[in-house]
């Protein structure tokens, strides 16, 4: 037990202690203890403080969490108003602000404190005899609301200052963010929860610092980067190292930033200091060039004259300092008017909902459409033709609409109602049962889908047409040679050799690449034919199952259901495509073309010992390629599958087999090897 005078010391150690490891993981980023280690600290500290309730201080790393909800923010008038900025959207701008700064000083270049303009909230903490007492919003400029309890809860800020002598009062100007990979989880959680999503990290951080209750805020990750000095008593001096006799006073807003960064305040790294419009030039591009990478957003840059006597002598003009200026990046969100939804068709078929917009300039362009990605997000984003919405564009990422503002719904707004047919080919779009996209079914003939239907018919396992690849795939249908899948068996030496770095030796290979892969087996034409979830093995199974083509097309629902392996989706997926006339008139074609195989009556799987069992392969076998003993099970009657199940009958493993084997053994599945195959398919 701890007598009083042993607890005072040993509390302050501990507070001492914690206040120095936030530090290093909420400013420094470099984390000094684990988890657990903090966590017995922090729990000494409350244990302490329970026995001794007299000793607990404001200052008190317990204290950084309120208990009770306040029912409203009081106003804080602001000793100091805190301005807004001029803006400069472009050199022009940018350019008239440093001559009328260098005119007005009677220099020739201007020395500069630049720094990234945080896109975040503005905050105000003051400090009185070292103590963190009280945090207040910006507002409007003059006037705050009172945010101390919100404040205490983000461990970025100091409940204390790092001094021996501390000002009597001391303001420090900052922002309040809330960091990218921080935003992520959160929006995360809220889905989890069925809560409303934040539109972006500025709204989070605007909407957390703002709760009534304090420990809600402190649920939020919040994080705090100071970025200037407001009202001062008893000026702080610029000490190297702190606590050390006094030097000189502040004369720069450099040295403030640095006397920040010794106070344990989070300061941006990415400050400098540059001379002249070339330098804020520069310093604006490098930026502009970190900005997607950056952790935090940031909607322009700041620069300040470096030199506080220099900024007293410019002064102010209005709501703004003369010696300071934002340049300001192409807004990545803005508001805009939704004129009308309609869909386009991907390379795989994929039916995608597009608003287009009534043109607005975001992110650096003028932008006119935005995705929607599929119907269900439409829906949950209640997203109506005729809405006012957020439009987002980050860098290069396809620009999206964020969020509709409700409160400018008007009364004639129109709901999006999915096309029933392709707007490209005129084919039926459907969508299947679990599925959150819906597709085109016209396959083989939709333009869209032209060049994925190419390469995968092409595909080794497929027909197998050497040297048609996705780039001669590309260079056929961009020059309108290829229209529909057929006509890749209308081309010839003479066709080909129009196409661009086409020899005739490369011409003439391709041409009899196409000749050979004419003659096929119906199950290759099957998986060829690139239906929705039709895989290889399931196109064996509908090859030996129907035996023709014809049959295939003509089963109904129910047949396809006596299929191995084939249930309500993958009949549903089959009859689809079938019922569309232009996928039967390109099969039609090819046929006519000479693509044939071989057809018999149809029949199950061979009777014997691996009829219906059901095989996994996993490993490299001694003597055999996967293909081949595929093979030799299927010809047996047997199915191979790519995944181990309960289902599974027998797991044949080679070396190196993986995760595969270890299911198997954790399912006591029968497991062999090759001699193992080769015994069961000799007695078959």
């Amino acid at each position: 037990m701890f007598n009083k005078a042993d607890a005072c010391a040993k509390i302050a150690e501990l507070a001492s202690h914690i206040a120095q490891h936030d530090y290093h993981y909420y400013v420094l980023d470099t984390p000094t203890i684990s988890d657990s280690e903090y966590d017995g600290l922090y729990r000494q500290l409350i244990d302490l403080e329970q026995q001794f309730p007299d000793l607990v201080t404001q200052d008190s790393p317990t204290q950084r969490v309120a208990g009770a909800a306040i029912n409203a923010f009081a106003s804080v008038k602001h000793r100091q108003a805190m301005l807004s900025l001029n803006n400069a959207f472009g050199d022009d701008e940018l350019l008239a602000f440093d001559k009328r700064t260098a005119d007005s000083l009677g220099l020739n270049v201007v020395d500069y404190a630049v720094e990234p303009k945080f896109d975040g909230l503005a905050i105000t903490l003051t400090y009185e005899n070292g103590l963190f007492t009280q945090a207040a919003t910006r507002g409007d400029g003059y006037t705050g609301e009172n945010v101390t309890h919100n404040c205490r809860t983000i461990r970025a800020i100091p409940a204390k200052l790092h001094l021996t002598h501390p000002p009597q009062l001391l303001e420090v100007r900052g922002e309040i963010l809330m960091l990218k990979k921080d935003f992520e989880r959160l929006n995360q959680t809220q889905a989890k929860l069925g809560a409303k999503l934040f539109a972006n990290p500025r709204n989070a951080a605007a909407g957390s610092l703002r709760q009534l209750d304090a420990q809600m805020t402190a649920t939020r990750p919040l994080h705090f980067f100071a970025y200037g000095l407001g009202e001062v008593i008893n000026a702080p001096t610029y000490n190297s190292p702190l606590n050390s006799p006094l030097k000189s006073p502040l004369k720069s807003h450099s040295e403030a930033m640095d006397y920040l960064a010794e106070l344990r305040f989070p300061v941006s790294d990415l400050r400098a200091t540059k001379q002249g419009a070339a330098g804020l030039q520069q310093y604006y591009a490098q930026m502009g060039a970190l900005r997607n990478s950056l952790p935090f957003d940031i909607d322009g840059v700041v620069y300040k004259v470096n030199n506080f006597a220099q900024q007293i002598e410019l002064g102010y003009v209005s709501r703004a300092p003369r010696w300071a200026i934002a340049h300001k990046y192409p807004a990545e969100e803005a508001l805009t008017i939704v004129e009308d939804i309609t869909v386009q068709v991907g390379r795989t078929g994929a039916i995608t909902p597009v608003a287009r917009l009534k043109s607005v300039f975001v992110g650096g362009v003028n932008v006119t459409n935005a995705t929607l990605h599929n119907e269900d997000e439409l829906r949950r984003k209640d997203i109506c033709i005729g809405d006012t919405v957020i439009v987002r564009r980050a860098g290069d990422v396809i620009p999206e609409v964020v969020a509709v503002v409700i409160e400018n719904r008007p009364a004639d707004v129109r709901q999006f109602i999915m096309p029933t047919l392709c707007p490209q080919c005129n084919s039926h779009i459907v969508r299947l049962p679990d599925e959150a996209v819906a597709r085109c079914t016209g396959g083989l003939y939709c333009p869209a889908q032209r060049k994925q239907a190419i390469t995968h018919f092409a595909s080794r396992r497929a027909l197998d047409i050497e040297g048609l690849g996705e780039k001669l795939a590309d260079l056929l249908v961009d020059a309108n040679l290829v229209k529909s899948l057929d006509d890749i068996y209308k081309l010839d030496v003479a066709i080909l050799l129009n196409l661009e770095r086409m020899a005739q030796k490369s011409a003439q290979n391709i041409v009899d690449a196409l000749r050979t892969s004419k003659q096929t087996t119906l199950a290759r034409f099957i998986y060829g034919l690139g239906i929705r979830n039709v895989g290889e093995s399931t196109a064996k199974d509908l090859s030996a199952h129907f035996g023709t083509l014809t049959a295939l097309m003509a089963a109904p629902h129910e047949a396809l259901l006596q299929v191995n392996d084939v249930g309500p989706i993958v009949a549903e997926s089959l009859l689809q495509f079938f019922a569309e006339p232009h996928n039967r008139q390109v099969i039609d074609s090819m046929q006519q073309l000479g693509v044939h195989w071989p057809e018999n009556a149809g029949k199950q799987r061979i009777d014997g010992l691996l009829k219906d069992k059901t095989f996994v392969l996993t490993g490299t076998l001694p003597n055999l390629s996967r293909d081949a003993a595929q093979a030799l099970i299927e010809a047996a009657g047997g199915k191979v599958s790519g995944s181990v199940s309960k289902k599974t009958d027998y797991v044949v493993a080679g070396s190196d087999a993986g995760s595969k084997l270890e299911k198997a053994q954790s399912l006591s599945l029968a497991i062999i090897d090759e001699d193992g195959l080769m015994q069961l398919l000799q007695s078959n």
